[in-house]
C-alpha cells in the first residue's frame, strides 16, 4: 500500500522544487522510512498533494531512477530499489567494493576452462586470436542476493589455476598474490537486455530489467595486459559513478 510521506516544499528557497522533493524522498530511503520494494505515490497524486506541476515531480522521480534509488516497472509503477552498490571510477574489485560498503560478498564459480578460445579476449590481451586462454566465470552475491556475473579471461601462463584458488575473494587480489599487480584499466560501460543465461543466474523475474555491462582490460605498470573481463550487473542493484574534470 502506498503511503503519503510528509514532504516540506519551501517555495522561498533557491533550491529547485524538484530537487527539494528528490532530496526528501532520498532521505526517507536512507533512514528506512521507505524500504526496498515500497511503492512510491503516482506522479499525479504527488503533484496534486504537494501543489507541484507533474513535470516537476517527474524530474525528481527521473533523477532518483537514474541514481538507482527507484525502479519504474510497466504495470507496477515506481518502487524503491533494493540494495544498490555504487562503484567509484577507481581501479578496485567488486569484492572489495562490497566489503567497504558494509555488505557480505559471496562467490559461486560457474566455469573454469583453462583452454578457452575467445578472439575478443585474445585481442585485448595482445595474443593471437585462437590462443587458449583461462576462462573464469563467477556469480557474485551481495548479502546472499545475486548481483553480477563476472567472466574473465587470463593469459595461458595462468593455466595452472585451480577452482579452490578463485572460488572466493577478489580476482585482483589473487593476481597480486601471484606477483601480478593491475595498475590501470581500460573499460567500457553499457546496458542491454539480459540473456536467458543472465536472467536465470541473476534471478531477473522482470524481463524489462536490463543488465549493466562492463568490458575491462587490466594492465600492469609496464602496460602488459593481465586480464580481460566482461561483467554483467543487475541494474537495479548496481550503479557506476565517475568524476570528470574540465579539460
Amino acid at each position: 500500500m502506498t503511503r503519503e510521506l510528509p514532504v516540506d516544499i519551501d517555495r522561498s528557497s533557491t533550491v529547485p522544487l524538484y530537487q527539494q522533493l528528490a532530496t526528501q524522498l532520498t532521505a526517507a530511503i536512507h533512514n528506512g522510512t521507505l524500504r526496498p520494494g515500497d511503492p512510491i505515490e503516482k506522479e499525479i497524486d504527488l503533484a496534486h498533494r504537494l501543489d507541484l506541476s507533474r513535470p516537476t515531480v517527474r524530474q525528481a522521480i527521473c533523477e532518483m531512477v537514474t541514481r538507482g534509488l527507484l525502479i519504474r516497472r510497466r504495470g507496477i509503477g515506481t518502487t524503491v530499489a533494493h540494495q544498490v552498490t555504487h562503484r567509484r571510477g577507481e581501479l578496485t574489485s567488486l569484492y572489495d567494493d562490497l566489503l567497504q560498503a558494509g555488505h557480505e560478498p559471496r562467490t559461486e564459480l560457474l566455469t573454469l576452462d583453462t583452454d578457452s578460445t575467445y578472439p575478443p579476449a585474445a585481442e585485448a590481451l595482445h595474443l593471437p586470436p585462437h590462443t587458449g586462454l583461462v576462462k573464469i566465470e563467477r556469480l557474485r552475491y551481495m548479502n546472499d542476493k545475486p548481483l553480477a556475473i563476472l567472466c574473465n579471461w587470463l593469459p595461458p601462463a595462468f593455466a595452472e589455476v585451480t577452482a579452490t584458488e578463485i572460488d572466493h575473494g577478489s580476482l585482483y587480489a589473487w593476481l597480486r598474490s601471484h606477483g601480478q599487480r593491475p595498475c590501470v584499466a581500460q573499460q567500457t560501460i553499457g546496458a542491454r537486455a539480459a540473456t536467458a543465461h543472465e536472467r536465470r543466474h541473476l534471478r531477473l523475474e522482470d524481463p524489462h530489467i536490463p543488465v549493466l555491462t562492463m568490458a575491462r582490460t587490466g594492465f600492469d605498470a609496464t602496460g602488459t595486459p593481465l586480464e580481460y573481463g566482461e561483467h554483467r550487473y543487475r541494474a537495479d542493484r548496481y550503479t557506476f559513478g565517475q568524476t570528470v574534470h574540465e579539460s
